[in-house]
């Protein structure tokens, strides 16, 4: 990697959907030699995908929370191939401290929550977090 790739990832990060004819005005390169480039660093999985920013408020999920969930190492096995099934998880990660996973979710309503919260207790312990705003949407880290 060097600076023009860090560039090509930064101007993909900010519009996906940005013409290689324009992405190649910016980092002075023809056409072809950014698409070999991006094509090189999808191959290396370093771009990984390229995804839809979606408002959830606008698809009526006015409910995102954080759950912290303790769950056993010799549960791991059973929990991940569940949580990965479950839509509205938008995130899953294994964390340090009381708990061992973080869960982003996001619901129409508060009892579509709690109906889940209770589904997930079946692994362990549970603390809840409701979000009111957001300061910071998710973004990538610039390059």
């Amino acid at each position: 990697m060097d600076h023009i790739d860090t560039e090509i990832i930064r101007l993909l990060m900010k519009d996906a959907r940005m013409p290689l004819k324009q992405i190649a005005e910016h980092v002075f390169l023809s056409s072809p030699a950014v698409a070999a480039r991006i094509d090189r660093m999808e191959k290396e999985g370093i771009i990984k995908g390229y995804h839809a920013e979606i408002d959830w408020l606008k698809l009526n999920y006015h409910i995102t929370a954080f759950i912290n969930l303790e769950v056993e190492p010799n549960q791991k096995p059973e929990f991940y191939p569940f949580i990965k099934e479950c839509p509205n998880v938008l995130e899953c990660s294994c964390v340090t401290g009381h708990y061992s996973m973080l869960i982003k979710v996001a619901f129409k309503s508060t009892m579509e929550l709690d109906q889940f919260i209770g589904k997930i207790q079946y692994f362990g312990r549970t603390s809840t977090q409701i979000v009111f705003s957001t300061a910071v949407e998710h973004r990538g880290i610039l390059c």
